[in-house]
């Protein structure tokens, strides 16, 4: 009698072991088709403008500083470099958008100079991130 009930016992337990392996790797299929937002590296105060609307995050964002200085992927770059980086990520994800952050403060010459370059690597839509009006 007491041999059966031992292997009622067994009988009714769950294994738990192919439910962990699903999970791990629906995390690893996560893990590896999430598209990671690159940031550039440094906060800007962005101008105001009325007709600013929200828009989807570009792959490529460039920020420029009031101190004329030009990030990319959290490290400053030169102006001589941005054509090259841009093609670089243009080469890994061709759908990529660009957006430029440019602080209020940043000389617009700095802004024209960094548009060219964008344009020159073969985007042809740029976007100058700018924030809403506050009713």
């Amino acid at each position: 009698m007491r041999r059966r009930h031992i292997r009622q016992q067994s009988e009714n337990q769950v294994n738990l072991t192919p439910m962990i392996d699903m999970v791990f790797i629906l995390l690893i299929f996560f893990l590896v088709t999430t598209s990671f937002v690159k940031e550039a590296g440094i906060d800007v105060n962005r101008p105001v403008a009325q007709t600013a609307e929200p828009k989807e995050r570009g792959t490529i964002r460039i920020a420029l500083s009031e101190k004329g200085e030009i990030w990319m992927e959290r490290r400053p770059i030169d102006i001589r470099a941005v054509r090259a980086n841009v093609e670089r990520m243009l080469a890994e994800n061709p759908e990529a958008h660009v957006i430029v952050l440019a602080d209020e403060a940043a000389r617009t010459g700095l802004l024209v100079e960094v548009m060219d370059q964008v344009r020159l690597a073969g985007v042809q839509s740029i976007a100058v991130a700018a924030r809403q009006r506050q009713s």
